[in-house]
């Protein structure tokens, strides 16, 4: 059945709910190192839209590792609405004039920063200097330059940094990763990926401006399918070939619309894909010298499905949020790299980056 379209991708991609996620959620939360006993990190979610709010408020609801101790916002009442909701201390709510003031506080160890990509790298930045551990969301940032720069401010601090790459610690996903670069069913010869949404929303809204968004349905929802690829395959392009569709130019005037490329990996394989900001799109269909596997949904925020040569993966969903969290958590308390590090974002932004290169010159655009 076809998902009803939202006015947001957000509201889109999701496919089911907290309440129903949480109830698989055991067996995959229960395989993660716990932190010190008693000691649960505090983390502050910089910017409180629709994500924040929908996705990883709740989700902190069902972390074991760290909880939500503290909020940014340049709204007051969504302050005071959050404040009571979530038994929030009045110490530990910031506004974008007084941020800086988290360094002293110690009830935060990691600043979430889930703002307009324009001001990723500014607030992974000043988190950093203010001796807070990151997790930035995707896309990482504007460009790969910027992505250099945060990764570079957070090894100079010594504080951890990773991406919020919700599917490396999704089960379905993980069997994705598996059966293609273990070379389960032999070499991957094919992938086919896509992923989008009918925007139908604020004519006015960040993301239809490039300043504010980078670009359009290749940053926002784009970016899943670049990453289905490469971890796919463990693999890392080497060049692009792309172009792309506008049929809606008075809305999209400012950013992309929906956009097809071609990767072209070390391995040979045939990779393609596509994104959209006018298509409903979310899938990732894998062919192997000796058997296929695909994904379907493939992006969501819960309730992805799966087939392994046409059979059913029977895989429980969980909640990808508090997944994703309670293992940097971990991280930040053993001191260890996160598997979705600032160098993930990177990597992805590069691709983006060449791709849209490809987009002006007509022509295959190395990473």
């Amino acid at each position: 059945m076809k998902p009803i379209v939202k006015t947001s991708r957000r509201d889109f991609i999701r496919t089911g709910s907290i309440a129903a996620g949480a109830l698989m959620l055991g067996p995959a939360l229960s395989q993660l190192a716990l932190a010190k006993p008693g000691k649960r990190l505090g983390v502050a979610l910089v910017g409180l839209g629709s994500y924040a709010g929908g996705q990883l408020a709740p989700a902190l609801q069902h972390t074991k590792n760290c909880y939500l101790a503290g909020i940014v916002t340049g709204t007051p009442a969504k302050a005071t609405t959050w404040a009571k909701k979530y038994n929030i201390a009045s110490k530990n709510i910031y506004n974008y004039q007084n941020f800086d003031e988290i360094a002293g506080n110690p009830d935060i160890d990691i600043v979430y920063v889930v703002l307009p990509v324009s001001m990723h790298k500014e607030y992974t930045i000043r988190a950093a200097r203010a001796g807070k551990h990151v997790i930035c969301e995707k896309p990482m940032a504007l460009n790969a330059a910027e992505c250099r720069d945060m990764i570079a401010a957070c090894k100079k601090a010594n504080r951890l940094l990773s991406i919020g790459y919700r599917l490396h610690f999704e089960p379905h996903t993980q069997e994705v990763m598996r059966l293609g670069q273990k070379q389960v069913f032999g070499k991957v010869t094919q992938i086919d990926t896509g992923n989008g949404f009918t925007y139908n929303g604020d004519p006015n809204a960040w993301r239809l401006k490039k300043a504010m968004a980078g670009g359009g349905g290749l940053m926002d929802m784009g970016i899943y399918a670049i990453q289905g690829s490469r971890y796919t395959l463990g693999q890392e392009p080497i060049a692009v070939k792309a172009r792309q569709e506008k049929t809606r130019p008075q809305l999209f005037k400012d950013v992309d619309e929906t956009v097809f490329w071609e990767l072209k990996f070390p391995g040979g394989q045939k990779v393609t894909g596509k994104s959209s900001y006018n298509h409903d799109w979310s899938y990732l269909r894998a062919r192997a010298e000796k058997g296929t596997f695909e994904l379907q949904p493939a992006y969501g925020y819960d309730g992805l499905d799966g087939k392994i040569n046409g059979k059913p993966m029977q895989i429980p969903n969980i909640i990808q949020q508090a997944a994703q969290m309670d293992d940097f958590a971990t991280c930040v308390t053993l001191k260890k790299q996160s598997r979705v590090p600032g160098g993930e974002g990177l990597k992805d932004m590069k691709v983006v980056d060449a791709i849209y290169r490809s987009l002006d010159s007509g022509k295959w655009e190395n990473i």
